[in-house]
């Protein structure tokens, strides 16, 4: 093989792992790049599931301390009522 065939074949080898080692970084970057947003989707929905649960509660307080009061029951708000 002359000098020339072994150079155009050592740079051919040297294109050839350039191109691995970047679509080895860019299947690394695609993959990190999920995951930071899948990690960010599970967080938003953690965080809305915990506002929903927090306005249900409420919702249910409100509802059963009109009730209490319609029937004329002390309600935990009413200043008259003391806790021991």
């Amino acid at each position: 093989m002359s000098t020339r065939e072994e150079a155009r074949e050592a740079m051919t080898q040297q294109r050839q792992q350039e191109e691995n080692l970047q679509q080895s970084m860019l299947q690394r970057t695609e993959a990190e790049l999920a995951d930071s947003g899948e990690s960010e989707i599970q967080q938003t929905a953690r965080e809305r599931m915990t506002e929903q649960r927090q306005q249900e509660e409420h919702l249910q307080q409100s509802m059963l301390s009109r009730s209490a009061a319609e029937v004329g029951l002390p309600t935990q708000t009413d200043p008259s009522v003391q806790t021991q």
